[in-house]
């Protein structure tokens, strides 16, 4: 009788019911995600370069590079950044979502827009541009990171140079929202939730 009633018994009597249920809480996940845009990403990197000084050791010249990375990352999310980018020659940059908002949104929008990380121990810096049009992904992220190469230097002093090391190249399909990570996740929380219901019930 205890046996019969064991957590593990139940599941397994109901192993067809739970596996249901996660695929059915799976594809409302999967459902819900496609409301949103699909959006490509572009990814290009750039590499801060710190003039060393004599006496000055590689380790410590790295550092350094990487210190003036974090700093280029908060940046990239101002304002300032935004308009030297829209302004960036040779590229088609599509503003109108940018357009007609206020500043707060417009701010809040960008940094959703393109996305920045240092990559510690190398001095490279990741950028990342966002757009449901797989060119725009591209033409971001290309604007962004050549506005570092030629503009970066106003914001870190002159001791530094920035040099694109990686052009942009954009994902084969779209990345955000994560349709195969929010199905995944739904899955295993209907198996979750499922399984609590078969132990519990008397």
């Amino acid at each position: 009788m205890f046996l019969d009633n064991s957590p593990l018994i139940k599941l397994k009597k109901r192993f067809k019911f739970v596996i249901f249920i996660g695929l059915i809480v799976g594809l409302v996940s999967l459902l819900v995600s496609l409301l949103f845009p699909l959006e490509y990403r572009a990814d290009a990197q750039a590499l801060i370069i710190s003039k060393s000084r004599y006496g000055v050791d590689p380790y410590t010249v790295v550092k350094s590079a990487e210190r003036v990375g974090e700093n280029l990352v908060q940046v990239i999310s101002t304002s300032d950044f935004y308009d030297k980018v829209m302004i960036q020659a040779n590229y088609n940059l599509d503003k109108t979502k940018f357009q007609n908002i206020s500043e707060r949104a417009k701010r809040k929008l960008w940094q959703k827009t393109i996305q920045s990380s240092v990559v510690y121990g190398t001095g490279v810096l990741n950028i990342s541009a966002y757009s449901t049009d797989p060119d725009q992904a591209k033409q971001l992220a290309g604007a962004t990171v050549d506005t570092l190469a030629s503009k970066g230097w106003e914001y870190v002093g002159g001791d530094v140079t920035i040099k694109v090391v990686n052009q942009p190249v954009v994902t084969r399909f779209p990345v955000r929202p994560n349709l195969v990570l929010n199905f995944g996740m739904g899955f295993v929380i209907g198996i979750v939730l499922s399984s609590i219901l078969i132990i519990k019930k008397k």
